[in-house]
């Protein structure tokens, strides 16, 4: 096994959330010095819960089984026999006709709340975790000299004297330098904001945002019964849709309500909501979807912003790399934002795991820029499509006919992915560019 001291270069991780914490894992596993500088006090996540799918499971697994385990000690995890990644259902009454049917199907009428169609999701282990649950499992994963907490970024630097090392500042007054600098620092990024400008790095409302709340699992039988409020469901509708499923083994249903608005103009993303407002926004609805909504605990409104795509995941001078939500953060409607940053984090600690010069970090940089912003950019894209898929704001519209067809195949090319081909074409690039730049004998 090599030694610590066997690669001549040491990194800067910025930012200790699930992207972060899963590259510091990576490093480690492969003997790559490095430090991460997090602002907080300690390590913490906001928001609720995030879902992975098998195909990122098993990235995990691949980075180290110990993710994977963590994952799986905390996760809510699905029916894998038929796996489903939602029932979708019909929940704005304007769609109905004046006898609540939405739709025919196999010479049979569909009325609205009933199940129009089963979005099926992929054989393996897979399902939800509440992200301030999978961070505390990584902790647990980092040596303890590896964190340096508040530790907020103010400006990255060149070290200059003939070397390529980097200079961190921090708002405490001090300063750290490595080889290189790797931003995990989210979608408010200081990171991304030194590479692309402030204007290009600012993140943009998608034109979305989403009530969430909680049900005690006894209620949510109540409101629409055992299948229901135990499996995930979606409701579609216009300009809006809802999403159900179980958290916390079975005994609380999360929900997740959109709505649209032109613009965000308060500073803050997340705000207090109150009552009349969603239920304003969910009036039309179907008495279920009502229902729901009112027995929701403690709504808070969180807007959604995602970024415009990167021209470029890193640069030379300084030398800093973009990852996870500093990269490509993007809107939840595909459930795979956390699953991108974990595919970075792998292809990233391999390739550095493949170098053995500081010289051929910028290479590295170079290989995992042209390998990683193709698929990651396109989901933050297909993310806002999917939206306005399930909000009949598509060219679908609201032909339920065409959008179910769209649904069941437009997850095939995040699920169906071969990350491990990703890793052999991005070795082999970066085997071609060692080599053509060794003199020949």
């Amino acid at each position: 096994m090599e030694s610590l001291s066997s690669k001549p270069f040491s990194l800067a991780i910025v930012g200790g959330g699930i992207t972060g914490l899963t590259l510091s894992i990576s490093l480690a596993k492969h003997n790559i010095r490095h430090a991460i500088y997090e602002s907080a006090a300690q390590f913490g996540e906001i928001g609720a819960g995030v879902g992975f799918e098998p195909n990122f499971v098993r990235t995990m697994e691949l980075i180290d089984p110990a993710i994977k385990a963590a994952f799986l000690r905390h996760a809510e995890l699905t029916d894998n026999t038929k796996p489903s990644w939602f029932t979708v259902r019909v929940g704005d009454m304007r769609k109905a006709d004046s006898n609540g049917v939405v739709a025919r199907k196999n010479g049979k009428e569909v009325k609205i709340g009933e199940k129009l169609f089963q979005w099926p999701a992929r054989i393996g282990p897979r399902g939800g975790i509440h992200r301030a649950h999978l961070l505390d499992e990584l902790v647990k994963l980092i040596p303890p000299h590896i964190p340096k907490f508040n530790k907020r970024l103010v400006d990255i630097t060149e070290a200059g004297g003939g070397s390529r090392d980097v200079v961190l500042y921090f708002a405490d007054g001090t300063t750290a330098r490595h080889s290189a600098a790797i931003g995990c620092d989210g979608i408010k990024s200081r990171t991304r904001e030194i590479v692309l400008g402030k204007e290009e790095a600012r993140p943009v409302f998608s034109g979305k945002y989403a009530y969430r709340g909680l049900i005690p699992m006894e209620k949510a039988v109540e409101i629409v019964g055992e299948e229901e409020s135990r499996s995930p469901q979606m409701y579609i509708g216009y300009h809006g849709h809802v999403l159900t499923f179980p958290i916390s083994k079975g005994s609380i249903m999360n929900v997740v309500a959109f709505s649209s608005q032109e613009s965000w103009t308060d500073p803050q993303w997340v705000i207090q909501s109150s009552r009349e407002r969603m239920d304003s926004d969910y009036s039309s609805w179907s008495p279920t979807v009502r229902a729901i909504i009112s027995a929701m605990q403690k709504p808070d409104i969180w807007a959604l912003f995602n970024h415009t795509p990167a021209r470029t995941y890193f640069q030379s001078r300084p030398r800093i790399c973009l990852a996870g939500d500093a990269a490509h953060a993007s809107t939840p409607h595909q459930g795979a934002g956390a699953g991108m940053g974990v595919e970075d984090c792998y292809i990233l600690g391999e390739l550095l795991a493949a170098i053995s010069r500081s010289e051929d970090l910028d290479k590295t940089f170079r290989v995992y820029n042209e390998v990683r912003r193709p698929r990651s950019l396109k989901l933050v894209e297909t993310s806002r499509e999917g939206a306005m898929l399930y909000e009949f704001e598509s060219s679908e519209k609201d032909d339920l006919e065409a959008i179910e067809k769209t649904c069941v195949k437009r997850m095939d090319w995040i699920w169906d992915h071969s990350i491990k081909a990703d890793l052999e074409r991005a070795l082999g690039i970066l085997n071609q560019s060692i080599r053509s730049e060794q003199p020949s004998l």
